[in-house]
Order: C-alpha cells, then structure tokens, then sequence
C-alpha cells in the first residue's frame, strides 16, 4: 500500500474543527511543516502506517510551539541577585508602571514644553542623574559596552589609550576590552604586568599621541597575592598633569553602603564621583538595579561632545529605557531603596530567608529536607569572588534529577554538595506559594511512580 497516497489533503486540515482556532497563515505553515516531516519518515521507512489523529496532534503542538512566547518568567532559586542569564535585575512594579504610564501616552520625549519646540531626549534623565551623582551632565546608550565604544571613538579614534594588563578583560558574550578599542579606532597600549601595574607605568607610556588614560572594573575575577594597581584618585592626577582625559569604566555602581562586608571590596560611585573624574560608565542594570543601558556620567564639555557622534543614533535608547532609568534614578534621590529590588534582595537578613524557607516547608510537608546556612554571590560581573551568606532549602534525592524536574517547571536551582539546593535570597516574596505548589506536584509524581 503506498503510504504516500493516504497522507491527507492540505485543504482537508485546514477545515478540521480542531484546527480552526489556529490562525490561518501559521496553520499552514504548521501542516506543511508536519506533512513534510511525515513524508520524510515514510521515505526512510519509518512509519508502516497513516495516523490522522497523530498528525492533527503535530499540527496542534507545531502551532502552539510557535506561538508560544520563548521568553517567559522562571524562579530564581540560584541564589544569584544580578544573573545575567536569569535577566539580571529585576524591576519594581511602581517604577514599572510608571514607565508603562509615559510609554502608553505620548509624552515630551524630544519637545521643549517651556520654548515650545524641539527639545533633548537625553535631558529628561540627565537633570536626575547629575543631581543624584552630582556631576556636571550624563547621558544614556543601550548598554556600557557602547558606552565604552563610544567615548573612545569620540576622544581617541587613531590615537592612543594607556590601560594596564591586568585590566584588559574579556566578560560574559565574549566581550573583549582590547577588541572593543580596536573597533573604536583607539589605539591600545597596554602597560605594567598581568599582577603588577604602577604609577609610573601609566607615565613612561605618555606621549603626543596619548589621548586618554583608563580605567578598566575587573568585573568577573579578581588577582590575589603578589598585585598592585593604581587607583583612580592617582590616574586622575597624572591626566590632569598632562592635559589628558581620564576616564573609568566601572562596569557596574553602587550607591549605599553594602552590607556583609561588599563596601571594602571597592568604593562606591559617589566616592569616585568626589574626585571630578573626566568620564566614568557604568550598567543601568547590575548593582544600580535598573534597566539595561549605559549611563556615561561626567564633565558637561566631554558629554557635549559624545552628543555630537554620529555613532550615538546607532546607540540611542527609546523612551522606555530613558523613563525607567528616570524613576529608578528618583527612588535613588528619595532614598526609596526598597524599590531597587537588587538591593533589597542583598540588604535581606539572614533571619528572614529563615523565616521564608521555614514557611516554603511548611506549605510542603511531604518534602524530605533540610534548612541551612550556605555562601553565594552577587553575580552579573560584580563583586567577583566576594561571597555573602544566604539559606537555603537542601533536598534529599538524586541532586540531578531534582535539578531536571525542577527546572521543567521552570524553577531554577543550584547544586551545592551533591544535593539540589533551593536558595533563598532569590526567590521573591510573591512566589513562595507557587514554588511549594510545584514542589507538591513533583513530589505527588514522585509517590505515583
């Protein structure tokens, strides 16, 4: 019997009644794309027989898988604040809204209300953002790797930027500092050793074609024993001496005072912004808890002239981005710091993730583990190495196993120890109930097999 000849008619399943709430043109798609694969299987004599039910059923699940969203919420159990493949931070509901309420509406986005014409996007963040830095200007890109590019591309395309080596980094997506300056037009020189960098390295490399002296944040690793690096205070100083342009990318600012020790690690932005730096950049999102951009922060006179970059329009965020970095930069201002959940999640005692894992164990009484004190990080690039303490749930069982079926209900834990841990400083408030229903579920699966 030719298999080929039973395969049903397109225009039959496009009048199926259990294909009708599909909409038409990825209903087609999904049966063409399923009768293919059908013919392929019967060419490679896979199939012996004709299953229309089946193949309704693969048009169905085709259709669903396309129009189903691929980015979709999960529980971050990792313990990791800032995880860059978990989103990173996390955006509070009112600044949230109050973002949705400007984008939702047409708003002054580039329109002067006071002269009644056209107006500077970047001014709606900027004015908040001097004030809370207390800087002379500031300006906004999509993120701090363009940040970078663009400050070298406007001050120091075919010229010269000293950075030592143990600063030429390479962080998450491949991104390279020494590979961004090549981009830029920036020519690199690279000073000191990969451990050691002085004072007076940065001073022997300047000539009359240096054009600035950098700064670059280590963001994922850290040099332990015999190190030396110069700080911005120093690097500052000697710019200033030769007339050059200093400039930090900081990669990732802070604002208040850490706790369990973070502060020590490094100062925070206001401690460097006391020095008048030239330029300094930093992510929106990260420790200062925001969206994802670049924000540049500096002398009015340098940021005029990044404005003026042509490559700026290619960098240029919408007024999303712009109104969250404006209410987030507000609640800095008012010192509302519960509604940076970054730091609300780092600033949380370990007497209240207590507290949460107990009542998680009481909503799942079934659930054979234990309660204990363990170590994570900060995450995203910042604070490398630098451990805080957290709780966590540990679960008896196969640690990889429970790691699987938890994260096909998109919970997504670590494995600390051989056991499968559910970390505690992650998990938000509203999703404690929802997580001990998932965890009753598998644990109901568990006693049915």
């Amino acid at each position: 019997m030719n298999l080929f000849r039973q395969i049903p008619k397109v225009d039959k399943l496009l009048k199926n009644k259990n294909l009708q709430d599909i909409p038409e043109n990825v209903l087609i798609y999904s049966i063409h794309s399923v009768l293919d694969e059908l013919r392929e299987k019967i060419k490679n004599s896979q199939i012996d027989k004709i299953d229309e039910e089946k193949i309704i059923n693969n048009i169905v699940k085709k259709a669903d898988d396309i129009l189903s969203p691929s980015l979709i919420n999960v529980i971050n159990a990792t313990g990791v604040t800032i995880h860059t493949n978990l989103g990173r931070s996390l955006i509070d509901e009112e600044i949230f809204n109050a973002a949705k309420k400007v984008s939702t509406h047409y708003c002054n986005l580039e329109y002067d209300l006071n002269k009644g014409k056209r107006g500077d996007r970047y001014h709606h963040s900027a004015k908040h953002l001097s004030f809370l830095f207390n800087c002379e200007d500031a300006l906004i890109v999509n993120n701090n790797a363009a940040a970078v590019f663009l400050i070298l591309n406007t001050f120091a395309k075919e010229r010269e930027v000293v950075v030592s080596r143990g600063e030429l980094v390479e962080i998450g997506g491949s991104f390279r500092v020494p590979e961004v300056m090549k981009a830029s037009g920036a020519k690199l020189v690279e000073i000191g050793t990969t451990n050691k960098t002085k004072l007076k390295d940065y001073e022997e490399s300047i000539n009359e074609n240096t054009a600035m002296l950098m700064k670059v944040h280590k963001s994922n690793y850290t040099i332990e024993g015999f190190t030396e690096e110069v700080y911005i205070d120093e690097i500052i100083k000697l710019s200033r001496k030769y007339n050059l342009l200093d400039y930090y990318d900081l990669g990732s600012a802070y604002i208040p005072k850490l706790p369990y020790g973070l502060s020590n690690t490094e100062p925070s932005i206001n401690d460097i912004m006391k020095l008048s730096p030239s330029l300094v950049s930093f992510s929106g999102d990260k420790l200062f808890g925001g969206v994802q951009a670049g924000i540049i922060i500096g002398k009015k006179e340098l940021i005029n002239k990044l404005k003026k970059n042509q490559i700026l329009r290619m960098f240029r965020v919408d007024k999303i981005t712009l109104s969250l970095i404006q209410a987030t930069t507000l609640a800095y201002i008012k010192k509302e710091y519960e509604k940076i959940p970054t730091l609300k999640q780092i600033f949380t005692s370990i007497d209240t993730l207590k507290q949460k894992a107990k009542k998680i164990l009481s909503l799942t009484p079934s659930l054979r583990a234990n309660i204990k004190e363990s170590k994570t990080y900060v995450g995203g690039g910042t604070m490398p190495n630098k451990e805080i303490p957290t709780v966590v749930i540990e679960i008896e069982g196969n640690a990889l196993s429970w790691e699987r079926k938890f994260r096909e209900k998109l919970v997504i834990g670590r494995i600390e120890n051989d056991r499968f841990v559910l970390d505690m400083r992650t998990i938000q408030d509203d999703e404690i109930e929802k997580l001990a229903s998932i965890i009753n579920e598998l644990i109901s699966c568990e006693v049915k097999k």
